[in-house]
C-alpha cells in the first residue's frame, strides 16, 4: 500500500470523535494508536484490543504523524535554540 492509500485510512469529521484523526470506519484515535506504540505495546496487543484494527492501520497512523509533523513544529520542554 502507497503512503498516499494509506493516508486515505485516516479521517477526521468534526461528527466523529470531535474532530480527531481517526482509522476511517471506527472510533479509533490515531493519538491512541501512537500512543500505545511509544509505551512499548505490541501490535499484537492491539490487534487483541482492537481486533477491527489491521497492520495498514497501523501503518496509516505512523504515515499520518509523519505527514502532520512536517506541517510545523511545536516546541516540547526543550530549550530553544539560540543562535
Amino acid at each position: 500500500m502507497t503512503r498516499e492509500e494509506l493516508l486515505k485510512s485516516i479521517s477526521v469529521d468534526p461528527k466523529i470523535c470531535f474532530g480527531r484523526p481517526c482509522v476511517r470506519g471506527t472510533r479509533i484515535w490515531v493519538s491512541l494508536i501512537l500512543d500505545n506504540l511509544a509505551d512499548g505495546v505490541p501490535e499484537s496487543e492491539l490487534f487483541a484490543a482492537y481486533p477491527q484494527l489491521t497492520s495498514d492501520d497501523i501503518r496509516a497512523a505512523l504515515a499520518y504523524a509523519a505527514e502532520t509533523t512536517r506541517e510545523r513544529v511545536i516546541p516540547f520542554g526543550a530549550e530553544p535554540v539560540r543562535p
